[in-house]
């Protein structure tokens, strides 16, 4: 049925522009004897000629290809290829003419005349077909929408709005920064004026909806946009920034809620690709933890650099089917294996290792959450610190040319079990590049990373749509926050430079408030905190922190030549005593003595002052835990942020 819609559709633009051929010629006739009466031996030449001008023209418009275009979309391109059917036809009326000694009778000035009109005439009714149907006599009914950003990215969007009748929007205005670009008009919208007048204009308008198109925009240009929207009360939605727009579009589809991804993100950042493709490709890369978040984004980021072959281990089988299926849809041609293992179990992880030989470790397997694991130290310690270990020493064992480690903020100046495990894992891959002349171990340190499992942001998503309340346990509660493909392509560059021994810490911009981002996302979802949802505070959990730190005081801090990635200074280590408490430390986590791995990690990461919990049976050491102690119940009574009723 479409074939015979097609050819409908091409036959009938042909036979209209069959028409327009004898109009345009006889109608140059007449304007060249003044729209008077046409001497009788001119008419006759140019009827004579009439036959021959269309059979001519026409294979001319044909060849050209007018009637593969669709008149509905219309447009320069379009036009080029009237213009040179037109100049091709004429020239070849007129060299035929000559041959059939027809052009005594007729007028050489018939000929540009005959060339203008004809343009008039085939490339009129298509652009009036297309303004009619992109705007013409029709006048879209929806949402009044405010479209932010007159440039390339806005103007297809109002010509999409403008063309799609069921789009459920009007366009009805620009803003844009831009002071060359106000007072113009794009497609009839009239570009009002700049963001700072969003208020009024919303006012004035009684606009329904803003619209952000500016793919380019910045975290904090977008703050500052949907500030400006939050005091005019009006939702916004916006099309993806510029590393997620599809090339060349900027449609309707593309229009998404504004997430708090796209508050809290940061600049691009500008990598070394082809430095780190360079140490990937054609080699063979082990992902642990390749399921979870961090390891399924690093895993998608290797699969674009075309390694050997993937491997991906995962004790998780839902997480390892998940990443799997995901990555042989990206990366068809890739070798990819999908492993089940537990990085504490040595004997699978010598199987894997021998087996593929991988080139480049990413250790991205590791327990995180603080205040499960606060009560949990030895199940804490035995993944994070001796699955670190074990790994690690295999790694070595079988010739692996770099380990990264990825840790976290939580490690500086420990006050829980999952923080201090996490240092300790550091010290483990400091202490083996020590003793390794071939394997190089790399530490990467980095804060809370946006909507990965287990994180505040899916959980406050999930508390807003069941109506909240959102819970936050301290008003003053600061976090540095990064997204996922940020950190994950941090991880890479500091891969491909690291020396060994070196910690990286991945510069995380400012701490953000959670108080601010509680409230960010309750407008976001189109409610008012306070009133729509409750933010109430709970206190401090075990082991939390106000504050977190990026590296310890005595780590001095220095560039590396990568400005997102700074390098902490190592700290002495008493190196064989370490290694006697660290082989002491697997003896207790072995024998399931958990207040013997608590006091053995107390030892060996001197910083760390927390509370051990075993059986509801208290073991209170360290003045540290006590304040934060103290300070999570601070709020008693469930203190809740209520809008004020004044």
């Amino acid at each position: 049925m479409d074939l015979i819609d097609r050819i409908r559709s091409r036959a009938a633009a042909f036979v209209c522009d069959l028409m327009a051929i004898p109009l345009a010629w006889m109608g140059a006739v007449w304007l060249r004897f003044n729209m008077d009466r046409i001497p009788t031996a001119f008419l006759e030449a140019s009827l004579d000629a009439l036959p021959m001008v269309i059979v001519v023209q026409a294979a001319a418009a044909w060849s050209f290809g007018l009637y593969r275009g669709v008149w509905r979309f219309a447009s320069v391109p379009d036009l080029v290829r009237i213009v040179k059917a037109i100049a091709t036809g004429v020239c070849l009326i007129l060299l035929a003419l000559f041959l059939l000694a027809q052009i005594q009778g007729i007028p050489r000035s018939i000929f540009p005349l005959y060339a203008v009109i004809l343009l008039v005439l085939l490339g009129g009714p298509r652009l009036l077909y297309r303004w009619s149907k992109d705007r013409g006599f029709y006048r879209p009914q929806g949402r009044k929408a405010l479209v932010i950003g007159a440039g390339e990215a806005g103007e297809m969007l109002v010509r999409e709005l403008l063309r799609n009748r069921n789009s459920g929007y009007e366009a009805i205005g620009f803003v844009d920064d831009a002071s060359a670009k106000q007072g113009r008009e794009i497609h009839g919208v009239r570009v009002l004026g700049d963001t700072a007048k969003i208020p009024r204009l919303v006012e004035r308008l009684s606009a329904d909806v803003a619209l952000l198109a500016i793919p380019a925009a910045t975290s904090s240009q977008i703050r500052r946009i949907v500030d400006y929207c939050e005091q005019a009360g009006v939702p916004m939605k916006t099309l993806p920034s510029i590393r997620d727009l599809p090339s060349g579009r900027a449609g309707l589809e593309l229009l998404r809620e504004v997430s708090i991804e796209d508050l809290l993100g940061r600049e691009p950042v500008s990598l070394n690709w082809a430095g780190i493709r360079e140490g990937i490709a054609g080699r063979t890369v082990l992902v642990t933890g390749g399921g979870g978040s961090i390891g399924a984004e690093l895993s998608r980021q290797l699969a674009r650099l075309s390694p050997a072959r993937l491997v991906i281990v995962d004790v998780s089988e839902f997480n390892l089917f998940e990443i799997d299926r995901e990555l042989n849809e990206i990366w068809p041609e890739g070798e990819i294996h999908a492993l089940l293992g537990n990085c504490t179990d040595r004997v699978r992880m010598e199987d894997i290792f021998v087996r593929f030989r991988p080139s480049l470790v990413l250790h991205a397997a590791a327990y995180k959450h603080v205040p499960l694991l606060e009560h949990q130290v030895r199940e804490a310690v035995y993944n994070n610190v001796i699955g670190t270990r074990r790994t690690a020493h295999v790694a070595m064992q079988n010739g692996c040319e770099t380990f990264v480690l990825i840790s976290t903020d939580k490690a500086v100046n420990p006050s829980n079990v999952m923080g201090a495990s996490k240092r300790l894992a550091e010290f483990c891959c400091q202490g083996l590049n020590r003793r390794s002349s071939a394997t190089r171990f790399v530490t990467v340190r980095f804060g809370n990373v946006l909507d990965s499992a287990g994180s505040v942001v899916p959980l406050f998503r999930r508390q807003i749509a069941q109506g909240g309340p959102v819970t936050v346990t301290h008003p003053e509660v600061m976090r540095y926050f990064m997204t996922i493909p940020e950190a994950c392509e941090l991880i890479l560059q500091a891969a491909s430079v690291g020396k060994g021994g070196d910690i990286f810490v991945l510069d995380m911009g400012e701490p953000v408030s959670i108080k601010y981002l509680a409230h960010q996302m309750i407008l976001l979802s189109g409610r008012k905190p306070g009133r729509d949802i409750d933010i109430v505070y709970k206190g401090l959990r075990p082991g939390e922190k106000l504050f977190e730190e990026l590296f310890h005081e005595s780590e001095a801090l220095r560039q590396s030549g990568h400005p997102k990635l700074l390098l902490a200074g190592l700290r002495d280590l008493d190196w064989n005593a370490f290694d006697r408490e660290l082989e002491a430390l697997e003896m207790a986590c072995e024998s399931g003595n958990g207040a013997q791995v608590h006091q053995y990690l107390s030892n060996l990461v001197p910083e760390f002052e927390a509370v051990f919990r075993e059986d509801s049976k208290i073991i209170p050491i360290g003045k540290a835990q006590r304040q934060h102690r103290d300070r999570s119940v601070e709020y008693p009574d469930r203190r809740v942020d209520r809008e004020d009723p004044a």
